[in-house]
């Protein structure tokens, strides 16, 4: 393939994709100007892949490049943190345009805020936020030196040198340039390090993807109250790689097969599919996971947590639980409440971050669910 790390800035992909995403009510004036005159192209590197069912897969033709990178879909850059013969698992992408402009617009910038940015990969949205505030005003923060050094040398060749990208773990953010006006992460968080909402003005906004155990990713937007308190909404579903330092991995115990026991169901794997219910049952049942798969038209559910009791359930079958836990009649009591609270939508539920506390709640921060 012969596409080059920053391909010529003409192309008539890329206006349609600015199109596409102020059709959608996505950009504003300013902010589409800014997205009109940063091609996404001139990010992406030679060499990327996209996500198949079951690994990344390589994206072999420049034709089959071009098209990819002028879609709403996100780019893997990198696979198994850049090792030779890794499973194929995407561990850092530039991310689903529309995605990129919902998270941009949430932070609702004026033009002179100071931005701290978690995740700059390839340096894109450092670089749409250094063209709408000026390229002094953004810092942003990598973990992978590889990754660092080749947003550098994409925010240079865009003109916006000044942008200062520090390599480090995100999870700590940058307190040397404390504190911010805004700060936003690209990589989703298992929950929102206390250390971040300290980094973040008064009346300042934390947006940020969460990556939920009960089956689905949520955007947060949170506003720094004077007391160090955050809260605010979740603002709709977002599916981001995690922060590297907050990857799971695999712990607890296993399952002990030995304990099976059938029940039937009034309650099928479709009916918990909802961002609204994944946020009430995640804060109703903290170190419950949920996983849904679809094969053949059939749905199916998994229902998991770390001291051996499980869960599967599938579309029309009897449900069959495993451990100490009853785990899918928990999850189906849940369900039944939140029937009884009229299904709230995502929208309707925020969450609150203190120095010690982190609370869920439902329609306003002294609703909490779970407390």
């Amino acid at each position: 393939m012969t596409t080059t790390d920053a391909p010529g800035t003409a192309h008539p992909g890329h206006a349609a994709l600015v199109e596409l995403l102020d059709g959608r009510g996505l950009l504003s004036p300013a902010w589409r100007a800014v997205w009109e005159e940063l091609p996404r192209h001139q990010f992406i590197p030679r060499q990327i892949w996209r996500q198949g069912p079951e690994r990344c897969e390589s994206v072999t033709t420049e034709g089959e490049w071009w098209r990819l990178v002028h879609s709403d879909e996100p780019v893997v850059t990198q696979v198994d943190d850049g090792r030779e013969d890794g499973p194929g698992v995407a561990t850092s992408s530039n991310s689903k345009p529309s995605m990129v402009a919902t998270m941009l617009g949430c932070l609702d910038v004026r033009g002179h805020e100071r931005v701290l940015e978690i995740g700059t990969a390839t340096g894109h949205v450092a670089a749409l936020l250094a063209r709408r505030l000026g390229d002094d005003r953004i810092v942003s923060v990598e973990i992978d030196p590889r990754l660092a050094a080749r947003a550098e040398r994409n925010l240079a060749a865009v003109r916006a040198p000044r942008v200062t990208v520090v390599r480090a773990d995100g999870e700590h953010g940058w307190p040397p340039g404390a504190p911010y006006d805004r700060l936003i992460s690209t990589c989703a968080l298992r929950h929102v390090p206390y250390e971040l909402v300290r980094q973040v003005k008064p009346d300042g906004i934390l947006v940020a993807p969460m990556a939920r155990d009960f089956w689905s990713g949520a955007v947060l937007r949170l506003r720094v109250h004077a007391d160090g308190t955050a809260s605010g909404p979740f603002t709709g579903g977002a599916s981001y790689m995690p922060m590297k330092s907050h990857r799971t991995t695999a712990s607890g115990r296993p399952v002990d097969q030995s304990t099976a026991r059938s029940a039937d169901s009034g309650t099928g794997p479709r009916d918990l599919l909802s961002l609204g219910f994944a946020l009430y049952a995640g804060a109703l049942l903290p170190g419950v996971s949920m996983v849904h798969a679809e094969t053949g038209g059939t749905d199916r559910v998994w229902l998991l947590d770390r001291d051996g009791s499980g869960a599967i359930a599938d579309a029309g079958e009897p449900v069959w639980q495993y451990g100490p836990r009853s785990l899918w009649s928990e999850v189906e009591a849940a369900y039944s409440d939140y029937l009884d609270l009229g299904e709230p939508p995502a929208s309707a539920f925020g969450m609150t971050i203190g120095r010690e506390s982190r609370q869920t709640w439902l329609h306003t921060p002294d609703q909490v669910i779970g407390a």
